[in-house]
């Protein structure tokens, strides 16, 4: 790979760091062709991309990004693969099922949202994050809560009050 090819790949890393706020490092090396195949297919029904990259390339294109990545760096090490996704926690869902059949991928790092996740063992964490959309539901139906609460209170003591009024002026005729 000539410096101008490099530099084009590394232009192009970039790009793609920039526009996904949600990237999985992760390691598939050693998986067979039909479970990379497999793999492949599962990401590709999830709406994760999924791409093999230098590990020296990616590095410089970290480095030459706007974004803060903290440690993720100190995990390109050996075969890396990334995924990105627009959803946060698809692609942790994605390989904790994939591991129920294989003991691959491998989870490295994680960038989510602004917060770096380093080692396999944050899986299980960013399975349960909620989407922005997921958060944005919970708080809507908190704040729905209580107006209900009271709009249903208010519907149910006009009626007793009106039944209590109407016995009471029944009792006095």
């Amino acid at each position: 790979m000539t410096r101008e090819e490099k530099a084009i790949v590394i232009e192009q890393l970039t790009a793609k760091l920039a526009d996904n706020s949600n990237i999985y490092l992760t390691d598939a090396s050693g998986l067979n062709a039909e479970t990379t195949s497999n793999l492949r297919r599962a990401c590709f029904k999830a709406n994760i991309k999924l791409e093999v990259v230098k590990n020296t390339l990616l590095a410089k294109a970290m480095e030459a990004s706007d974004r803060d990545f903290g440690d993720l760096s100190t995990v390109l090490v050996g075969n890396t693969a990334m995924m990105l996704s627009e959803t946060g926690n698809a692609p942790a869902k994605l390989i904790k099922e994939f591991r129920k059949k294989s003991e691959k991928p491998i989870l490295k790092g994680a960038f989510i949202e602004e917060a770096v996740y380093l080692g396999d063992d944050q899986v299980e964490a960013l399975v349960n994050i909620k989407s922005k959309d997921e958060l944005i539901g919970d708080i809507i139906g908190l704040l729905q809560s209580p107006a209900k609460n009271v709009v249903s209170a208010l519907q149910s003591g006009g009626g007793t009050l009106a039944g209590i009024i109407k016995t009471l002026s029944e009792k006095e005729a």
